[in-house]
């Protein structure tokens, strides 16, 4: 499918403003354009009541906000949901995160805890994963002054973030840690190299390229023998069973499309419970454009609707299932 109006309309002023290229910046300066891209999110969402707070973390207190949809949090017992933001491991916080956490608390219903985990280059591999791992314990560990129900926590994480909420679903397993809910995982970085199709077929001119992903791989973890690290690659995983739901959701003009889609695949055959969206037209980084793409509020919708089936509120996909594409993104 050609690209969605919407996008092609964003992307050619994007190419006539000249920026210098990403990947071209130190990580300061990257961090400093970024916070000009909060305007694409469009106008924050009203919810109940937002709390800052920190956790403990590994090797530091990690800034948190957690956001609930509901006025009686003391009496009520919902579902919770932790977010890892994207932003490759190295840019982006709870600030750049706020109007796509509302979002997600709104559409799902659940209590969500947004985390400012560490960032790279200054905290490479494992840190920001530690951190993710822990504030995953934090929670459930601290879920009733929370709100939240014990037994209906999930993760969500996009980009790079749906990196870190892969892996973290992937140690929880391998250590008989948190009983995960449910994961959802959207245009999530699985593994480490770029030469896929995807990666060839969209290597650039859609604002997230190969270049600026070999960038904050080499500011994650320089390292190529870490790409063997399950918690670093996940689909360098030799077993993907006993993971939780997922929704995995990718774009038809994103270099990590093929490895998401290689990703709710490999789950599938090991009898995961997983349903795959693809949505045609559009780039990475769409969850956190609403204020310019209308396909961002369907996603919103699906991912409201999949986060309440996957916590039981409708009944779960089959155990087993075949990855499935959505049948609403177009």
């Amino acid at each position: 499918m050609p690209l969605d109006p919407q996008v092609q309309t964003f992307l050619a002023e994007f190419a006539d403003s000249e920026a210098k290229p990403f990947h071209e910046m130190t990580p300061a300066e990257a961090r400093r354009v970024t916070r000009e891209f909060r305007a694409l999110a469009g106008t924050p969402e009203e919810v109940h009541a937002v709390q800052y707070d920190f956790i403990p973390g590994p090797t530091a207190d990690l800034p948190v906000r957690i956001y609930h949809p509901s006025p009686d949090k003391a009496k009520s017992s919902l579902p919770g949901l932790i977010y890892f933001h994207g932003g490759g491991w190295v840019l982006n916080n709870t600030a750049s995160a706020d109007n796509v956490s509302r979002a997600i608390c709104n559409v799902t219903g659940c209590v969500v805890m947004t985390v400012n985990y560490q960032k790279a280059p200054e905290h490479k591999y494992p840190v920001p994963f530690d951190d993710c791992y822990a504030a995953t314990e934090w929670v459930f560990e601290n879920a009733a002054a929370l709100g939240m129900d014990a037994d209906r926590i999930g993760l969500i994480g996009d980009s790079s973030g749906g990196n870190l909420a892969a892996a973290v679903a992937l140690k929880a397993r391998d250590t008989n840690g948190p009983k995960l809910a449910c994961q959802v995982l959207v245009y999530p970085v699985t593994q480490y190299g770029w030469d896929t199709p995807s990666y060839q077929a969209n290597a650039e001119g859609y604002l997230l390229d190969r270049p600026l992903m070999q960038y904050f791989w080499r500011h994650y973890a320089p390292d190529p023998v870490d790409g063997l690290d399950p918690y670093f690659a996940p689909l360098a995983a030799e077993d993907h069973s006993g993971l939780p739901p997922a929704l995995v959701v990718v774009a038809e003009y994103d270099p990590l499309c093929d490895e998401g889609t290689q990703y709710s695949d490999r789950l599938s055959a090991a009898g995961v419970p997983v349903k795959r969206s693809l949505y045609r037209g559009m780039i990475h980084g769409f969850l956190s454009m609403a204020g310019v793409f209308d396909q961002t509020q369907n996603l919103f919708n699906e991912i409201g609707r999949e986060v309440r089936s996957m916590m039981g509120t409708t009944p779960p996909p089959a155990s087993g299932a075949a990855a499935k594409e959505s049948p609403g993104t177009s």
